[in-house]
Order: structure tokens, then C-alpha cells, then sequence
């Protein structure tokens, strides 16, 4: 017995090294192939202003309050173009001249009608004032019995007929003075005015060539593309389930695409009373942003693509929490002294 004793302490002597060194190597393995702790971001919360906001679901497009794509009401040809593009322009300013020679010869016509006119007017009652004269003095006569009245009744009517040849004289006179209006309405057909002061964006049209004006259903180019760029706004789609927060005078905040780093100052003055149904897209709501302070040092140009950040709800002076550190069932890790993470319950407002 006790020499097996003793072959057993040898065999564990023998092998009692390879078992520590087995021991080692499992507890190596497990140290280097253990998980890593998770890594977690502290944010240190504090009492401020919260927002709920509400943002385009596509981009905006800086818009000018004032634009119209001008055509001249009558077709013709281009005989004098009076603008270029770039050029800044004063309201019923003239920006091109159709042909119009034969307007311009019916108005010289219509002219000479009227002068015509008066004077066969003023002969006709001339002519009636000598008739009634006449028939004045045939009227004493009579009286004293030197003519008839046969010959009274001749005098009285050839007044008469006098008088009524003035005022149809008279009429024509009228008659003269409306082809001139029509003649000059036709005149202005052939001229396109501007309707407002503002920039010429573009023109569809050069010297001698045939301008047609945009019938209804027909797109056709305009001749003249006139922007007022003194007043500009940002038009933006908004999805229809957040267009029930949307009031007129909001305060938004407006960042630009091709100026980077900077936010400007908007107020909402226009929500659309209706939702765009595009086929393949979400339904959406128009709102329209004004700039409170405009850009001032960049240039600002109509197209460009913004997007509108609206406040629609705030809270001053409330805790804050960041929103990706809340939890699926309104919960927060709190980050305790001791380094241990402890899961708290909170209740929300807004977001």
C-alpha cells in the first residue's frame, strides 16, 4: 500500500507541471479571446431650451416673390429688343417692339378721321345755328303776315334737319376717337412692357425672329423671363403628417447648399391648403419661409436649394437628454461613481 502511495505522489510530480502549464495556456486563451467591455459614450445632461422641429422632406428652392415669363399677347417679329440679359429694368418699361408698321399707318389714319371729322362737325352746326337764325326770323315774319306757314314750316324743319346733321357730325367725331383707342390697343399688343422692376433672367428671342405668344396647354418659351431678386423666399415639401404643426409665423431656420457653415432667420408665412398627390412620392404640404435677415455678404440667387428647420413647440429651462442616449422603453444608463451603468426610467416631453 504505501508503495502505491508513492508511485501515485511520482506520477502526480511527473505530470503536475504539464497540468500548471495546460492551466496557464486556458487562462491566456481566455484573457485574450474574452469580450471587450462595451464602450460608451458619457454626455453630461443639463437644463436648456428643447425645440420640436420640423424639416422639408425634400430639398427647397429659393424662390423669388415676383417672376414672370413674358410673352407678347400678339405674334410677330422682332423688331427691336430693348433689353439683355442681366439687365435691371423699371416697371411698364419696354422690352421688345414687335413689328407693326401697318398698326402704326391705321393709327395715323384713325387720326386723320378725327381731324376730319371735326371739321365736318363744325360746318354741320355752323350750318344748323345759320338754319335756326333763318327760321327765327321767318317766324316774325309770319307773325306780321308777310310769308306763310307753308314757308314758316320749310324753315323750321330745314333747322331741324341742320341740327340733326351737327350732332350725327358730332357722333362721328366719337366714332373717330374709339379707332384711335382700338388702333393704339392694337399698338400695345406689339409692345411687351415689364410688369414690374426686377432683373432679366433670360430671353428666348433675337432680332428678326417670329415671337408667339403661350396659348393655353401649349408650352411654349417665354420671351422674356423677369425676376423681381429684391424679395426671395424658400418654398419647401413638407410630409403631411407633420403638416398639422405647421402655422403661419413660425420661426424656422433656413441653411443653403451653396453657402456652408450658416443658418438664417425664417418666419413660415404660407402653408398650401392642400396636399400634392405626385404619383411616386409621399404626399407632401407646400410651406413657404421667408428670410427675416437675409444673406447679405453672399449672393443669393433664385434656384438655390435650401432646407427649412421649423419650430413648431419649446421648452425653456427643462432637462435635457440627448436623443441618442434614450433607450427603447424610455430608458437612460446613469453612470455611477463607481463605474457601474444603472438603468433609469424617465418620462419624456418633448423631442
Amino acid at each position: 500500500m504505501a508503495i502505491s502511495q508513492q508511485l501515485a505522489r511520482n506520477s502526480l510530480s511527473k505530470y503536475l507541471p504539464y497540468l500548471v502549464a495546460l492551466a496557464l495556456l486556458a487562462a491566456a486563451a481566455w484573457y485574450f479571446t474574452r469580450p471587450a467591455p462595451p464602450r460608451v459614450q458619457l454626455v453630461k445632461v443639463g437644463r436648456g431650451l428643447v425645440e420640436a422641429t420640423v424639416s422639408n422632406t425634400r430639398a427647397g428652392t429659393v424662390k423669388a416673390c415676383h417672376r414672370a415669363k413674358l410673352s407678347a399677347p400678339s405674334g410677330g417679329q422682332i423688331a427691336h429688343l430693348l433689353v439683355k440679359k442681366g439687365d435691371r429694368v423699371k416697371a411698364n418699361q419696354v422690352l421688345l417692339e414687335l413689328w407693326n408698321n401697318d398698326l402704326q399707318a391705321q393709327a395715323r389714319l384713325a387720326q386723320e378721321q378725327l381731324i376730319t371729322a371735326q371739321t365736318q362737325a363744325k360746318q354741320s352746326c355752323l350750318q344748323a345755328d345759320l338754319a335756326e337764325k333763318e327760321a327765327g326770323r321767318s317766324r316774325q315774319l309770319q307773325a306780321k303776315g308777310f310769308i306763310s306757314n307753308e314757308g314758316l314750316d320749310q324753315k323750321t324743319s330745314a333747322a331741324r334737319v341742320a341740327r340733326a346733321g351737327c350732332e350725327a357730325a358730332r357722333s362721328q367725331i366719337e366714332q373717330s376717337r374709339s379707332r384711335i383707342a382700338a388702333a393704339h390697343a392694337d399698338l400695345d399688343r406689339m409692345v411687351l412692357r415689364a410688369p414690374f422692376d426686377g432683373i432679366v433672367a433670360d430671353i428666348s428671342g433675337e432680332l428678326g425672329e417670329y415671337a408667339t405668344p403661350s396659348p393655353p396647354g401649349i408650352p411654349t418659351p417665354p420671351a422674356i423671363d423677369l425676376i423681381d431678386d429684391r424679395c426671395l423666399f424658400v418654398s419647401a415639401p413638407i410630409d403631411e403628417v407633420d403638416a398639422a404643426n405647421i402655422k403661419a409665423g413660425q420661426v424656422s431656420r433656413i441653411t443653403l447648399d451653396a453657402i456652408k457653415g450658416k443658418s438664417y432667420a425664417g418666419r413660415v408665412k404660407r402653408v398650401a391648403p392642400y396636399v400634392l398627390e405626385l404619383e411616386k412620392q409621399a404626399r407632401t404640404v407646400e410651406v413657404e419661409v421667408d428670410f427675416i435677415e437675409p444673406p447679405t455678404a453672399e449672393n443669393l440667387l433664385v434656384g438655390y436649394s435650401a432646407d427649412v428647420e421649423i419650430v413648431h413647440t419649446s421648452h425653456k429651462d427643462v432637462l435635457r437628454i440627448p436623443t441618442p442616449s434614450l433607450l427603447e422603453g424610455k430608458r437612460v444608463l446613469l453612470y455611477k461613481a463607481d463605474g457601474i451603468l444603472e438603468e433609469r426610467t424617465v418620462t419624456t416631453g418633448i423631442a
